[in-house]
């Protein structure tokens, strides 16, 4: 396949991602790749569209575990355009669940009740290209996509959201950390060691966040060099 020029095209990807082999594929496309952790979607493809991929088998089990329709919802609260792509074999639901009508139900109510597209792929391969395609339909501003999502008036998301920033922290990680320090303001203060106790969260992802709080920024560089250039006589 000829591929479309890829200059400037670029892709964020949550990191859990790595697993599928996915983001591989992509840089080796050739799309420029950032990796965060993403509080909503697994790939923002453009300032207002995010994908959320999902295998059959783990959309299956969103759709029995209550994820998908939590999922759907947030999807629309912080993007304009969210898409829910469905990769693999859609013959494996019926080895998987007595009653393929459940699913079929759900899948109908996302794209019915959320107005939410779902885009089957057969495989990694397919996602990467339906990505890259997606990219590619226009061009965008190189700043942020992550500005775009929408800011909650609820203390308590703004609170996990804010954790969310810091590197190496999700949605799970963001709460227990408040469960432990209380507020945000307590995380950022903490220790290295009493970070790396969040359980999940480890030693070396605690020694990131406090290397990211604790690192002087360019800004402030910038900023005392200006203000002795306006000083100087």
């Amino acid at each position: 396949m000829i591929w479309l020029k890829l200059e400037g095209i670029r892709i964020i990807v949550d990191e859990r991602e790595k697993k599928s082999g996915i983001p591989k594929l992509l840089k080796a496309i050739g799309l420029n790749i950032e990796v965060k952790t993403l509080e909503v979607g697994d790939y923002i493809v453009a300032p207002e569209t995010v994908v959320e991929r999902k295998s059959i088998k783990d959309l299956l089990s969103s759709v029995f575990d209550g994820r998908l329709f939590d999922q759907c919802a947030r999807l629309k609260e912080n993007f304009e355009h969210p898409v829910v792509l469905m990769e693999g074999n859609v013959d494996e639901i019926d080895e998987i669940v007595d009653n393929p009508l459940i699913f079929y139900g759900a899948v109908s109510a996302v794209v019915l009740d959320f107005k939410i597209p779902v885009i089957p792929t057969p495989s990694a391969m397919h996602t990467a290209k339906l990505l890259v395609s997606m990219c590619s339909r226009k061009k965008h501003p190189v700043g942020p996509y992550l500005k775009k999502i929408k800011k909650s008036t609820n203390l308590q998301k703004q609170q996990l959201s804010t954790l969310c920033s810091l590197p190496g922290i999700g949605d799970k990680l963001a709460v227990r950390t408040l469960e432990k320090f209380g507020t945000p303001l307590n995380a950022f203060n903490a220790t290295l060691a009493d970070l790396a106790k969040v359980e999940g969260l480890g030693r070396a992802r605690a020694k990131k966040i406090r290397d990211m709080l604790e690192t002087k920024s360019n800004y402030a560089e910038k900023s005392s060099q200006k203000t002795l250039h306006d000083s100087t006589p």
